[in-house]
């Protein structure tokens, strides 16, 4: 099978295309590097040429910012000519990586991650979307998110977080297994506070970071420690723990 990936080289993408390789899938690279900016108008003539021949396209794009006007538009914009594109090519699968929980979590970078869900669902493509915990790189991203100083400041956050490579694998699955809309949700073996990883992190590396947690503010704020970004009914579940991938496993 055919398989095209946007953001095959991030932290997700790249393991997507590192599975779909191992299963003997042939894989087309969607990113900026390879020719193809998925946030411009120009995107769609390239998009529908590398298209050819594509059964699937699995999107793990992403964006670091707070912002909701930021998140809406690149999200908003990557899916809308991910799915112009595809629909034009003949693609017969769209695949869009999302989080647990989003659905209680009013924050900026959220309501982007719902936008792209909407966008998918009421698209002209056939689709499944994946949603999965945070990786368990996002314990080092956070350092950085709010840093005074040597202080980082970290919000508190009940979390079960996965491995990106096992969330890579289960794309290709998923991808394998044809549209399915919603999929059960992917999460880590464990539930564990993200302040308490994120100051593992920092001893691991040597970074020397003073981890303070921070309460966000309101509803949001409220379901964050109260664990609505873990799931909520069964599902799959990956094996590998925090300590092992922060040892190198």
């Amino acid at each position: 099978m055919r398989i095209a990936v946007a953001g095959a080289t991030g932290v997700v993408g790249r393991y997507v295309v590192a599975a779909a390789r191992e299963r003997g899938h042939d894989v087309v690279e969607l990113t900026r590097a390879a020719g193809v900016d998925l946030t411009t108008e120009t995107a769609a003539g390239v998009l529908e040429e590398r298209l050819a021949g594509v059964a699937a396209v699995v999107d793990t794009t992403n964006i670091s910012t707070q912002r909701r006007g930021a998140a809406e538009a690149f999200f908003g914009n990557v899916t809308r000519h991910l799915l112009a594109a595809e629909q034009t090519a003949g693609v017969g699968h769209h695949v869009a990586l999302s989080i647990v929980g989003i659905d209680h979590i009013g924050l900026g970078y959220y309501a982007g991650k719902k936008l792209q869900e909407r966008l998918v669902a009421l698209g002209p493509v056939p689709w499944s979307i994946l949603r999965a915990t945070q990786f368990h790189e996002f314990a080092e991203q956070v350092l950085g998110f709010a840093r005074v100083g040597p202080v980082s400041l970290v919000p508190q956050m009940l979390s079960q977080p996965v491995a990106a490579r096992e969330v890579g694998d289960a794309l290709v699955d998923v991808v394998e297994a044809g549209p399915s809309g919603l999929a059960p949700d992917l999460a880590g073996p464990e539930r564990l506070q993200m302040v308490d990883l994120a100051r593992r992190v920092s001893e691991a590396h040597g970074l020397g970071r003073r981890v303070v947690g921070v309460p966000v503010p309101g509803a949001s704020g409220r379901a964050m420690r109260g664990g609505a970004l873990t799931p909520a009914a069964g599902g799959p579940r990956g094996s590998v723990t925090f300590e092992e991938w922060l040892a190198g496993a």
